[in-house]
């Protein structure tokens, strides 16, 4: 599961995504399958704050900065999958549940 912010990292992202991960492993998780894993991607973290939020938790959970670019780099750009492939998939794994 990833969560995108548009500003700084606060503690309560944290809480918040984990409360998410709950309700995927919940919901959606199938026998057999590894614990949801959370990226929480902020446009800046204070990696102090960041090590607290995270210290009591028991679901893998990590924090990033990103920066954002006009385009994507042309190494990566066919590698990702389709926005086609994308709702395709989304929609057969809702149809499964």
């Amino acid at each position: 599961m990833i969560e995108l912010k548009t500003g700084s990292f606060e503690p309560e992202h944290a809480g918040k995504l984990n409360f998410y991960l709950k309700a995927v492993d919940e919901l959606l998780r199938r026998t057999g399958d590894q614990p949801t894993i959370g990226l929480l991607l902020c446009k800046h973290r204070d990696r102090l704050v960041a090590e607290w939020a995270l210290s009591d938790m028991n679901k893998p959970i990590g924090i990033s900065e990103y920066q954002l670019t006009h385009e994507l780099p042309k190494e990566i750009q066919s590698s990702l999958p389709s926005i086609e492939r994308i709702e395709t998939e989304l929609s057969q794994t809702i149809g499964e549940t």
